[in-house]
């Protein structure tokens, strides 16, 4: 969980100060209690800031401590340039917050002090209110788990597994671009080493995977051609050779390529990715590993975004086909939605009986498994980070993943591609503003509605970000 610091800001008199400790006090504990209560492991200040060397001390001791982020409390008037001093030593990002008391102007000494931390060039965001009211407790939260997130990114590797496929300009990202604006490096890979690797892996690993995967998945739907046993156990080796990868460069998220030189002559990497990305394979539990297809770099960074938000894989797919009289969009890409999407569960035996292997398509002549399924219905957000002449954007979209009968849900997938997994999806936004406005054929998704947060991850990030149908 995010480690959050908070810092309470008093009158610089000393003998006001004292008057209204205990006050203070009161307000730092009632806001770490209710952080607590809700798991956030939270570090306050040892005492409130009255002087210039409190707010340099306390500043460094939360970054020493390894705060996430930092909530500035006030609940009486502060001198503005104690936070503005502690501000230059303190983990952001930073949230100003104030209670609502008339006894004390807690307000004006939030609103002073934003004053001067935005005069000096300070980004942070504000929130108001009693902490035990849930609609004042849901702002402070949201704030908390988007800078968990974009803190989480900072320091973070990214494999990237190839390179640019197929001319898709979209895919790729300028690595000192990520640096600067996301905190993330970025680690190339030819993917000859998935091959070489996957050479390696013991028969005996090969089999057990290769055995559970019989044993749990709905159907594998063998052709003697495309999809064969021996083709199935290479992927299994694909992703033992990722895995090994994964560890030697210790990665935090990854995209493959893939496309043509793998789907042409070893095989497809649609059950590496489908497991990366899910919290379990036939090795037991593990944490989600986002993998990206076709090495998409924003795909992979909106996803690794929406994983550490809601603590659960995040959808990649194209946007494939809307179907007008039903006003809802078939999300379908070549295997790369995670199993989890098929009964949204965390326990393999909920999800992989709604799971078929499908021999892959003519489009992949090296073969292998097409990981086919539907997502479970339920309310979901949908995003996509992208440039604009050079700039980071983020769109957003409110939505839903829905299903028919299993005639109809049949019905439609055919008129796509079968094999391949599906996403039926309404978005909380027209057609006609979708079409003209986003800007790529990728779209990534994860269960609940993460509006709020995604919109602080792109304040803090200092990008634009643009919610659709609002």
């Amino acid at each position: 969980m995010t480690k959050i610091g908070i810092l309470t800001f008093s009158d610089g008199r000393p003998f006001v100060a004292q008057e209204v400790e205990a006050f203070n006090q009161g307000y730092q504990d009632r806001i770490k209690q209710r952080l607590e209560k809700d798991g956030y492991q939270v570090i306050a200040g040892e005492s409130i800031i009255c002087t210039n060397e409190d707010a340099v001390r306390e500043g460094k001791r939360l970054t020493a401590l390894g705060c996430d982020c930092t909530i500035f409390n006030f609940a009486v008037w502060a001198f503005p340039h104690l936070p503005a001093l502690a501000s230059r030593f303190t983990p952001g990002p930073l949230l100003l917050f104030s209670n609502i008391d008339p006894q004390y102007p807690g307000l004006v000494g939030m609103l002073a002090s934003a004053g001067g931390l935005s005069q000096a060039g300070t980004k942070y965001s504000r929130a108001y209110g009693n902490i035990e009211d849930e609609e004042t407790y849901e702002k402070v939260r949201s704030f908390v788990r988007a800078a968990g997130a974009v803190s989480a990114l900072r320091g973070q590797t990214f494999g990237l597994i190839g390179g640019r496929p197929m001319g898709m300009y979209t895919t790729t990202s300028d690595p000192a671009t990520w640096l600067k604006v996301f905190g993330v490096d970025v680690e190339h890979v030819d993917q000859g080493e998935i091959i070489r690797l996957a050479s390696e892996v013991p028969q005996k690993q090969v089999d057990a995977a290769f055995a559970w995967l019989e044993e749990n998945i709905g159907h594998i739907h063998y052709d003697g051609k495309q999809l064969t046993p021996d083709k199935l156990k290479t992927q299994v080796r694909a992703t033992y050779a990722m895995k090994q990868i994964i560890e030697e460069y210790r990665l935090d998220f990854s995209g493959i390529k893939a496309q043509p030189e793998l789907t042409n002559h070893f095989c497809t990497m649609d059950v590496t990715e489908a497991f990366l990305n899910d919290p379990y394979d036939w090795d037991g539990p593990h944490e989600p590993h986002v993998c990206s297809t076709e090495a998409d770099m924003d795909a992979a960074l909106t996803m690794q975004i929406f994983k550490h938000l809601s603590h659960t894989p995040a959808l990649f797919a194209d946007v494939r086909h809307y179907h007008a009289d039903l006003g809802i969009w078939d999300l379908v890409n070549s295997g790369e939605h995670a199993t989890y999407f098929a009964g949204r569960s965390f326990d393999p035996k909920d999800n992989l009986p709604h799971v078929h292997f499908y021999p892959e398509s003519f489009y992949f002549p090296a073969g292998g498994a097409s990981v086919h399924h539907l997502a479970h219905p339920g309310n979901a957000t949908f995003a996509r980070l992208t440039r604009l002449d050079g700039k980071y954007s983020m769109a957003i979209l409110r939505g839903e993943f829905v299903q028919y009968d299993e005639a109809k849900n049949m019905d439609l997938m055919k008129q796509t591609d079968l094999a391949w997994p599906h996403a039926f999806t309404r978005f909380d936004c027209s057609a006609e503003e979708f079409i003209a406005n986003y800007t790529s054929n990728h779209i990534h998704a994860a269960y609940g509605d993460w509006v709020n947060e995604l919109r602080q991850v792109a304040d803090l990030l200092g990008i634009e970000a643009r919610v659709y149908g609002e």
